[in-house]
């Protein structure tokens, strides 16, 4: 496998598959990368992706860009650009989109989802 490079311009964001306001751009899919799997989500104002777990894949989500509300060890906790939520597998977390603007988030899932 080689190096991989993704200028955002070409980056393709697609209609989540499971929540309504929510937009992924895949970068590394299980046919890419073994270990890991990398997407941008862009989630607008007001959208809640729901409490839930991976059983089989830690999440490691950094915020890029917006703010909203991360759910965090058993509590909603203020997220904004900068700020940084590692979930390990079988642990509860969810977003929301609280802000004004869309939310952005870099997500790492190991192994992939997707």
């Amino acid at each position: 496998m080689k190096s991989l490079f993704f200028p955002r311009e070409s980056m393709d964001f697609q209609p989540h598959p499971r929540f309504q306001g929510v937009a992924l751009a895949k970068l590394v899919t299980k046919e890419l990368g073994e270990e890991i799997g990398v997407s941008l989500l862009a989630i607008e104002p007001g959208v809640e992706i729901p409490v839930h777990v991976h059983e089989g894949e830690v999440d490691s989500i950094y915020v890029a860009s917006g703010s909203g509300e991360a759910y965090v060890n058993g509590e909603w906790r203020s997220v904004s650009a900068g700020d940084y939520i590692f979930v390990p597998k079988g642990v509860e977390h969810g977003v929301r989109n609280s802000g004004e603007g869309v939310l952005e988030l870099f997500v790492v899932h190991a192994p992939p989802l997707m």
